[in-house]
């Protein structure tokens, strides 16, 4: 390969960032991660988990609705099959109702394969599915408590207080207190400053318990 094919390559990405927005890049991403999720939730593996750490998911809320959804989805597929007697017609909507069921397990599988997860270090990273990834250093947090709360809003929602809410099914259940505020990315690139985070996990005990291990005691 000669000298002037990386550069024309490089040259070509470049070009597409330019072409395409920060916004539509970044959900690109997001598809590309979530596509590669379904390849670790069949294979039952974890992305981000070291051993020694402690993973902590935060699915079940919303597990029941989206698997509504995606019956939902099959249902509809099935249907316009016989309604629709245009062929070309037909084979359109098929490949939207199949993008939209992979769509519908990819952010499943992607909530599912990421977890998340105290570190070892005792640092905390926050997720959700491909969407949101924040770790908190350990020097960061003041405390964590269970904090059950049934917000309203969307996923991410930020207050005038710097209060961020990670919203899973109109629900949260930890409460983070954080010694500085932590910069974070929301799904389509713009940032924020939280002094508090707020978000959803399966077991919030166990998490809590992760990040404040109690000292082993000593044999009598």
């Amino acid at each position: 390969m000669s000298a002037v094919e990386p550069r024309r390559r490089r040259s070509a990405r470049l070009a597409a960032g330019d072409l395409l927005p920060v916004q539509v890049r970044r959900l690109l991403v997001h598809e590309l991660r979530a596509a590669a999720s379904l390849g670790r939730w069949v294979a039952r593996r974890k992305h981000g988990v070291r051993p020694g750490d402690h993973a902590a998911g935060y699915t079940s809320p919303q597990t029941a609705l989206l698997y509504v959804l995606l019956c939902v989805s099959v249902i509809e597929t099935i249907a316009l099959a016989f309604l629709i007697p245009w062929p070309a017609v037909h084979l359109a909507m098929l490949v939207l109702d199949v993008y939209g069921v992979l769509q519908v397990l990819g952010l499943q599988a992607a909530c599912v394969t990421r977890p998340h997860v105290v570190g070892a270090d005792g640092s905390l990273r926050i997720r959700y599915g491909a969407l949101f990834d924040l770790t908190v250093p350990a020097d960061a947090i003041a405390s964590a408590r269970v904090d059950r709360r049934y917000p309203l809003g969307r996923l991410l929602t930020l207050s005038d207080d710097g209060v961020l809410d990670l919203i899973v099914a109109g629900q949260t259940a930890v409460t983070l207190e954080l010694n500085h505020p932590v910069v974070f990315t929301r799904p389509l690139g713009s940032t924020g400053e939280a002094r508090t985070i707020r978000f959803h996990a399966d077991d919030p005990r166990a998490l809590v318990g992760a990040l404040y291990p109690r000292p082993a005691q000593k044999a009598v």
